[in-house]
């Protein structure tokens, strides 16, 4: 089969772009919450150190496409005609834009001109650590395999955490609980488990199907230019194929899918340690310039080999 692969990606250094953000942004409390931190929008070259971890453990995928807002890499060779940029524009309407809420673009995906059938989505900081092949994302029969993180009392305490010390979800923990709410009301069934945070698989017949399914849903999110609590993450995908026994779940391990803080120095021992298959360099609103300036630091000696996605 042919498998492509989707990224999202943004230069938050670049002038025209913070203006845009800032126009739309507005206060500087916000700019450094959790949700709209300037830690989600820092490029660190991740996306070039990812794509060379693509080329050296999956060269088999056929296609990539960069999702972005009118920004190209200065490194990327866009000439490869394994690669091309995706502006917002091409796949989300004008309501949406300027849109710096990765929550809302992630619907679009499916609408992506000459996307393949099956296809990966994955953040510019994810990396493939060792060889892989289709079949660690899709089964024999086509269907997607879902990563999910173990959580048994996931759903009890994030309401005891709530309801009862009046302590507020974070932004990600929110949106997520909202996408698995409206399964819930949809097939009585609430999954309290969630996506590993790394490389996913999935159908864009299935991720249009959800998407037209909850059509209202979605819509009242659309004017969400930065993420907001009432955003609906894209575990409702997963959490449709799920219900509707479209996908083959698997729980993942250390030694499968590792979430790196880039803040916890730690890591990069227990990253060592663990040797998964992927991992993911997360930066955030609690880490510091010097903490990306070592993250840097290890992929190029990670990945040291130049790609052909490079000029």
């Amino acid at each position: 089969m042919d498998i492509d692969l989707v990224y999202l990606w943004v230069d938050g250094s670049d002038p025209a772009w913070q203006a845009k953000r800032n126009a739309c942004v507005g206060n500087e409390k916000e700019q450094q919450s959790q949700a709209n931190c300037n830690g989600r929008y820092s490029d660190n070259d991740e996306l070039k150190y990812s794509l060379r971890s693509v080329e050296q453990y999956a060269p088999w995928i056929r296609r990539i496409f960069i999702v972005t807002d009118n920004q190209t890499p200065a490194w990327l060779d866009t000439s490869n005609p394994r690669i091309r940029i995706v502006d917002h524009k091409e796949i989300m309407p004008a309501a949406c834009l300027p849109c710096f809420n990765s929550t809302v673009i992630e619907h679009f995906f499916y609408k992506i001109s000459g996307l393949s059938e099956h296809f990966l989505f994955a953040n510019d900081d994810c990396f493939i650590n060792k060889p892989v092949t289709p079949d660690f994302f899709f089964s024999t029969d086509g269907l997607p395999i879902v990563r999910l993180t173990r959580s048994r009392l996931r759903n009890a305490f994030l309401m005891f955490k709530k309801k009862v010390l009046g302590i507020p979800l974070k932004n990600f923990i929110q949106i997520v609980y909202n996408a698995a709410k409206l399964v819930e009301k949809k097939y009585g069934i609430y999954y309290g488990v969630k996506t590993h945070h790394n490389i996913d698989a999935y159908l864009k017949s299935d991720c249009q199907y959800a998407e037209e399914m909850f059509k209202q849903e979605i819509a009242a999110t659309l004017s969400n230019h930065v993420r907001s609590a009432n955003d609906i993450q894209r575990n409702l995908y997963t959490y449709v194929s799920l219900a509707e026994k479209r996908c083959h779940p698997l729980y993942v391990t250390q030694h499968t899918s590792f979430r790196f803080h880039i803040q916890k120095e730690r890591h990069y021992a227990k990253l060592k340690r663990y040797d998964p298959m992927l991992f993911c360099m997360n930066d955030s609103e609690y880490a510091t310039d010097s903490d990306r300036k070592r993250m840097t630091a290890f992929l190029s000696e990670r990945f040291p080999k130049k790609s052909q996605f490079e000029k």
